[in-house]
């Protein structure tokens, strides 16, 4: 039997995994310097308030959470009235991968459509208002999508858009689950043009902006487009537990990174990262990969040689079904990383 390399040193199974940037530790400790007054009554929340702005170009309502299942609970709640529902594909984070939350604690239908993409379409909106008006039926009320979607998929500005568009045709309202939007803005342009385009400029009326998979520690935001401002956030903020008392730390975290787009700019080198390994592993035909659009890379994997691979440097499985797995980049994923990752598949494909 071969004898495996030496591995990673970081691991490609999250970018939940990897560390948090110095200069955002720096933001913590010179936030932990003098007292503030607590739940944003600080200089640094009203500083973070006004870079999202800036960001955003609208007058958001900007709320800083420490939880991304938390914050799409959040802006859900600000969103929803009594006896709706939301719309979102079958891959959603929201229906997948947060144990019920929206139900149990929103008391909300979930309404999940096919999507083998991972992607929500125009049409699939339309199919589901046909029971608007019927006492019977939930009432369709939010669509929620993921940009990028949990498949490592873009929604482009037109298909944005599109969504909005035919949402608030029926009334309801559109709220993006953000966890990775730096990855989706670094992939379509590393602007803060983008940023606008894909967003409140394209119709969006709640935004989840995730820090915590892109370097930050606990940070996390709720944006809410200047129409729904007002909509009891500040209550719901507190009863959804996303309040944060401290909430200085996490601010603090956004100044930086909005200062000079550090937020971009750790993006990018994990998307980066992420086409190197592709790059680096493409010439194994039985890992039938594609280029990743972000930091996520999908191959299949069988046993023996996927339990080596996982036993010596862990990822996680990801469609059972298809021997699927998923394979991820953080900003801190080195060359030397990926040389010593790739090293491991060379040797369990080639037992």
């Amino acid at each position: 039997m071969v004898s495996m390399p030496e591995p990673p040193q970081r691991l490609f199974a999250s970018d939940n995994a990897s560390g948090i940037h110095p200069q955002y530790l720096e933001a913590i400790a010179g936030a932990n310097a003098t007292h503030e007054l607590a739940y944003g009554v600080d200089r640094f929340t009203q500083s973070g308030t006004n870079a999202f702005c800036a960001l955003a170009d609208a007058d958001v309502d900007v709320l800083f959470t420490f939880g991304g299942t938390g914050s799409n609970i959040l802006a859900l709640a600000i969103l929803l009235e009594r006896a709706e529902s939301v719309l979102c594909t079958e891959w959603s984070h929201i229906a997948v991968d947060e144990t019920g939350a929206p139900e149990r604690i929103l008391g909300v239908k979930l309404q999940t459509v096919v999507s083998p993409d991972g992607k929500l379409q125009p049409a699939q909106i339309v199919s589901a208002v046909n029971v608007l008006g019927s006492i019977h039926h939930t009432q369709p009320g939010v669509v929620s999508i993921s940009q990028p979607t949990e498949l490592g998929t873009l929604y482009s500005i037109a298909e944005i858009q599109a969504i909005c568009q035919t949402a608030h045709q029926y009334g309801m309202r559109v709220h993006v689950d953000g966890a990775r939007i730096a990855n989706a803005v670094a992939a379509m342009g590393a602007t803060r043009d983008v940023f606008q385009k894909m967003t409140f400029a394209a119709g969006v009326d709640a935004l989840s902006f995730g820090g915590t998979k892109n370097a930050m520690l606990n940070a996390e935001a709720v944006l809410v487009a200047p129409q729904y401002r007002g909509r009891r956030a500040q209550y719901l903020h507190k009863q959804v537990t996303q309040l944060p008392s401290k909430m200085r730390y996490t601010a603090a975290q956004f100044v930086r990174a909005l200062d000079d787009d550090l937020w971009i700019s750790t993006a990018t080198a994990a998307n980066t990262a992420a086409q190197t390994l592709f790059r680096k592993t493409k010439e194994f035909k039985s890992l039938q990969i594609d280029m990743p659009a972000v930091n996520s890379l999908f191959p299949i994997m069988h046993n023996p040689a996927k339990a080596k691979l996982q036993e010596w440097s862990f990822f996680w499985d990801w469609d059972i079904n298809r021997h699927q797995v998923r394979w991820m980049t953080s900003w801190d994923t080195s060359p030397a990383d990926i040389d010593a990752f790739v090293g491991g598949v060379a040797t369990v494909l080639a037992e």
